[in-house]
């Protein structure tokens, strides 16, 4: 989407000096490491677009972009640990290019570095902006640490999944656009309502990330198709299929779920089929619609130009419209 090119050319200028601190040399480089491995930098970027789209200049809020996107690469550097993940965007992870003391302690100094931004705002939006990071990125940690109990769980429900990406994805997207409104000083409505927007939007991403995971072209959703059943992952599509399949359905799921194949491509085969026989498939994408239809409502409500919502529909279609 061309424009959002004047964001990110500003914003990879700043995040370029984002470290000046070069000693020592071993805490400082696997952040300067991470932050070069690029990625689409969408929540950093929607700060800043929120900002103009209400009226400020966005530069005025490169200090909270730059906050967001240390933070979430933050997250990244640890969440590769949990994993034991050995790439991240095609390259090694900090924890396997240095060692994992040495990711633990650059991570830590990242969340440090990413509060720090905010001391270049005056006091009371320094407040306001600061509460909204810290009940994110707490939330965010809820978030990872329900993801990680649900793997050894065998009754969790839809409602709980949902709240699992609410939190690990969804709010760190709604807080990187309340950010923009906060810099720009829309009125309390407006903050609330932009939020609530990119929440929702935030969920939908994800459980179109759970259905392409399973449906998608692997020529151009990017990641390995059928990853999240290859682990076991009982996502959205796992549950609604156990919750709504028949009984013969909900047992073989919850066998091939219990075992991992050397080839896993009959399984993947195999639940792909139950997943669509089952009404499962439907239902998530029924679910991806409801939370993007919400999303659009929303957005009809905040005090912007109808150019401006149009742009913001526009950004959030081309999130729901990656090629299946």
């Amino acid at each position: 989407m061309d424009f959002l090119n004047k964001y990110n050319n500003v914003l990879q200028e700043y995040l370029d000096n984002a470290v000046a601190q070069k000693e020592p040399h071993q805490l400082y480089d696997p952040i300067k490491y991470i932050l070069s491995l690029g990625g689409k930098r969408l929540r950093p970027i929607l700060t800043l677009m929120v900002c103009d789209f209400f009226g400020t200049d966005f530069k005025k809020s490169i200090h909270a972009a730059l906050a967001v996107e240390l933070f979430h690469n933050f997250s990244l550097i640890h969440d590769d640990i949990m994993d034991n993940a050995p790439l991240r965007r095609g390259q090694k992870t900090v924890h396997e290019k240095w060692d994992v003391s040495t990711a633990i302690l650059s991570g830590d100094a990242m969340l440090i570095l990413a509060y720090q931004f905010f001391e270049n705002y005056e006091p009371k939006m320094f407040q306001e902006l600061a509460k909204l990071f810290s009940q994110t990125a707490l939330q965010v940690c809820e978030g990872q640490q329900h993801d990680m109990d649900f793997e050894t769980r065998d009754d969790v429900t839809l409602v709980e999944y949902i709240k699992m990406i609410d939190h690990k994805t969804a709010v760190l997207v709604g807080a990187a656009m309340k950010m923009g409104a906060i810099v720009a000083e829309a009125s309390e409505n407006d903050k609330d309502k932009i939020y609530q927007f990119g929440r929702n939007l935030g969920i939908a991403f994800q459980l179109q990330d759970d259905y392409l995971d399973v449906f998608g072209n692997p020529q151009t959703f990017g990641k390995q198709v059928g990853g999240d059943i290859i682990s076991n992952k009982k996502t959205f599509l796992y549950l609604m299929a156990v919750g709504q399949g028949s009984s013969v359905q909900a047992e073989e799921l919850e066998h091939l779920f219990s075992i991992n194949p050397k080839d896993p491509t009959d399984k993947i085969s195999t639940v792909r089929e139950i997943f669509l026989t089952s009404g499962a498939a439907e239902a998530t994408r029924d679910e991806i619609e409801k939370y993007s239809n919400h999303a659009y409502s929303l957005l009809e409500t905040i005090h912007i130009s109808e150019e401006k919502k149009e742009m913001l529909h526009q950004f959030g279609n081309s999130l729901m419209q990656r090629n299946v």
